[in-house]
């Protein structure tokens, strides 16, 4: 049996869909609905469904940053309502996605496309992570669907981050890397943690792509500071940060990027 997952904030576009695919794949077993991003994620967890059916834009976290954090081999579907740039992007990274309103006629194409799909023996992750990981560093960094003419701005050199009351001006350089905490970033460096009243997914836009990757949903690293990659039993990559006692784990859409090290 087939299971699947769907993550949209707007009901009658949930039922919709929900309605569509019954039609078109009666055996498909929808295990659980969310209607915000965080809901998503937990529920993704939970489940492990073969493949999800995710909206970019809802509540609490983005598409884009739950598929950045999903550990389990679902497949992902991505349904969008944005414009030309974000479709573009989802061709040219071969990853399905579905434009709204969603129509039958194109949802009998993706059905057709998972169903032969979930019957290969590969595991779907590492099949598409490189896919995956290019595309969700394109659209956080583009904000998702970056503005027609839009000009880019240079990577970002000094930050202005507070430790308790004393804000200080640290070159982005000697950053060892950031994490997510809510609505702010963790700014790790040599000289303890700061914090950016800035949540991470408006930073990573500003950063140095070239320096600075993203690892996780939660975490981005510079490059420079790893000193080594570990793979568990599981399956599982950490990386060893210079000057950092605890490894930060590697999601599995980022894994590729240290397949050398």
């Amino acid at each position: 049996m087939t299971t699947a997952l769907l993550a949209d904030d707007e009901s009658l576009l949930r039922d919709d869909l929900r309605d569509k695919l019954a039609a078109l794949w009666p055996e498909l077993e929808i295990v659980a609905e969310a209607t915000n991003g965080n809901e998503a994620a937990a529920l993704i967890a939970e489940y492990a469904p073969d493949i999800v059916f995710l909206d970019i834009k809802m509540p609490g976290q983005t598409g884009i940053e739950v598929a950045q954090g999903i550990e389990t081999d679902s497949r992902i579907v991505f349904v969008t309502a944005y414009d030309q740039f974000a479709v573009d992007a989802f061709e040219r990274e071969a990853i399905d996605y579905l434009l709204k309103p969603v129509t039958r006629k194109r949802l009998a194409q993706t059905v057709a496309r998972l169903k032969h799909a979930v019957a290969q023996p590969a595991a779907p992750a590492s099949q598409a992570a490189p896919e995956l990981a290019h595309l969700l560093n394109l659209l956080s960094r583009a904000g998702i669907a970056a503005p027609a003419g839009a000009a880019a701005k240079p990577p970002l050199r000094w930050i202005r981050a507070s430790r308790g009351d004393t804000t200080y001006q640290i070159a982005v350089d000697e950053v060892l890397y950031f994490q997510s905490d809510d609505k702010y970033t963790i700014v790790y460096t040599a000289n303890g943690d700061h914090v950016i009243r800035m949540p991470l997914a408006e930073l990573v836009a500003s950063l140095d792509a070239e320096t600075f990757w993203q690892v996780h949903r939660g975490t981005i690293v510079n490059i420079r500071n790893v000193l080594s990659s570990k793979r568990d039993g599981d399956g599982r990559l950490s990386l060893n940060i210079k000057g950092v006692a605890k490894p930060l784990t590697v999601s599995r859409a980022y894994q590729h990027l240290f397949k050398q090290m």
